[in-house]
């Protein structure tokens, strides 16, 4: 059932201008979905649908975009580059600086892209630590977070 609604979702926010949760909760009805609005948040959130602009001033959901062989996604460059302030390593460990209360967003950012070479990060209130296998996959990941704050 959920893996049918969440489908439904994806085909709506494609080829639909839906601007609300509620005209997201509305259609999925029609379509003979029977969810709540807390079922729909928790879809939102999973699915990591965004809103961005329509072009008529509005905003509208979308499925967030990814490049072939990109590793970021638009809403981790966003959110990164809204709250890092330096980014720097040393051996295997990445120390990512954020601005003041941002540096668990910056670790869950980190921690959602699951990466193989990756041990673990430790967020505090304006720094998180990435701990890496070795000292050229830091550095490697360093240069690619350099690259998206460019």
């Amino acid at each position: 059932m959920k893996n049918d609604r969440q489908k439904k979702i994806i085909e709506l926010v494609e080829n639909r201008c839906i601007e609300t949760q509620e005209q997201l909760l509305d259609q999925l009805r029609q379509c003979g979905f029977h969810s709540t609005q807390a079922t729909v948040s928790r879809d939102i959130k999973e699915l990591q649908i965004v809103k961005s602009l329509d072009g008529m001033g509005g905003y509208r959901y979308c499925l967030p975009h990814r490049v072939e062989g990109e590793r970021f996604g638009a809403r981790f460059r966003v959110i990164f580059r809204e709250c890092v302030t330096n980014i720097d390593y040393a051996q295997n460990i990445i120390v990512i600086k954020t601005m003041p209360g941002l540096g668990a967003a910056a670790g869950a950012n980190i921690d959602s892209l699951k990466m193989p070479n990756m041990v673990g990060s430790l967020s505090g209130d304006d720094t998180t630590l990435v701990i890496m296998r070795d000292k050229e996959s830091a550095a490697e990941f360093c240069r690619e977070l350099h690259r998206m704050l460019e």
